[in-house]
């Protein structure tokens, strides 16, 4: 049995608790500085709980550390996690920031160990289907994509005033909280973002002043792509579509599908997967980390991936604030 530690245990840092446990592969333990919270945790699932990552560090080796702190303490804590020689699994965004990530980059590259991010897309089914099947080629060549995703976020995160999500400093926002999972989905599936014009604006979330509604223009290389997310919108509805030479194809993860339709075609020949719950998508995503530990091959966005989801994360925000379109190298 692996030992895993998770760090944070905000609503993310117990469901990765959660699916971890469920997983049967694994031993688990909580650390929060939140004593209250740390309690609640420990009871709620009788795991053993560490008031700091410090005691935590010193009590034991631990087989894996999981990341769930806010975005902007990351990769300071992967930092010194990989050099306690543990597999880090860090949730998503990566960070805020570039300043520290050639210096984490090294940090994990010394300690040998499996690493990975937790853009849990990469283990929706369909996602994973789609990527195999552009891959294949049959349609030719993407060239264009939409994205039109949203929810009513107070009702998924009714917390949302009182956690990260308030500032951007600390990873929140409908950018970096997100339209960063789906960003990083499409990169996943047609290639890095190199080009990003974006308007984004407060409509109407209560008692935050970040945006909650996101219009992007991006380039994925030679792919043009448009993106529009609202977080107040009633439907919990994600619907994309890339268009090929030779066909379309469309994703409507709200129905756990995705489609195909060639030109000539009258109808979309779809693929559904059979009804799942939410937590099952993490508890896949929690096997695929430890796969990966054992060295098996797995889905997961690596710390590349993730870094270069954290440059449209920053140029999308730039863009924002001044009005222009920024190009990524």
């Amino acid at each position: 049995m692996h030992s895993i530690l998770i760090i944070g245990c905000g609503s993310i840092g117990e469901r990765h608790l959660r699916c971890f446990q469920k997983t049967g592969r694994c031993e688990v333990s909580a650390c929060d500085a939140n004593a209250t919270l740390l309690h609640e945790v420990g009871a709620r699932y009788s795991v053993p709980t560490f008031p700091d990552l410090k005691s935590a560090l010193a009590a034991k080796h631990w087989d894996a550390l999981v990341i769930c702190t806010p975005a902007h303490t990351h990769l300071a804590i992967a930092r010194e996690s990989a050099a306690h020689g543990a597999a880090l699994f860090i949730e998503k965004p990566l960070a805020v920031a570039f300043d520290e990530v050639e210096e984490t980059r090294a940090a994990l590259a010394a300690s040998g160990r499996f690493n990975a991010v937790a853009y849990v897309y990469h283990c929706f089914p369909w996602v994973a289907q789609v990527r195999t099947f552009l891959q294949e080629g049959s349609l030719g060549k993407p060239l264009h994509a939409s994205v039109v995703a949203g929810q009513h976020f107070p009702t998924f995160r009714p917390a949302y005033r009182q956690i990260y999500y308030t500032r951007h400093e600390t990873g929140g926002g409908a950018i970096q909280d997100a339209l960063t999972h789906i960003v990083n989905a499409m990169e996943w599936l047609i290639g890095p973002v190199t080009r990003v014009f974006c308007d984004a604006s407060h409509q109407q979330l209560e008692g935050v002043t970040v945006e909650d509604t996101v219009n992007v223009s991006a380039r994925h290389g030679d792919v043009l792509v448009s993106y529009a997310m609202t977080q107040f919108q009633a439907p919990n509805e994600n619907t994309l579509q890339i268009h090929c030479e030779k066909g379309s194809i469309k994703i409507e993860s709200h129905a756990r599908r995705w489609g195909t339709l060639q030109h000539g075609e009258a109808d979309w020949t779809w693929h559904t997967t059979p009804p799942l719950e939410r937590d099952d998508h993490f508890i896949a995503q929690a096997n695929a980390f430890i796969d990966g530990m054992e060295g098996k091959a797995t889905p997961l966005s690596t710390f590349d991936e993730a870094v270069q989801t954290l440059r449209f994360n920053i140029a999308a925000l730039r863009s924002v604030s001044t009005g222009l379109p920024i190009s990524i190298p």
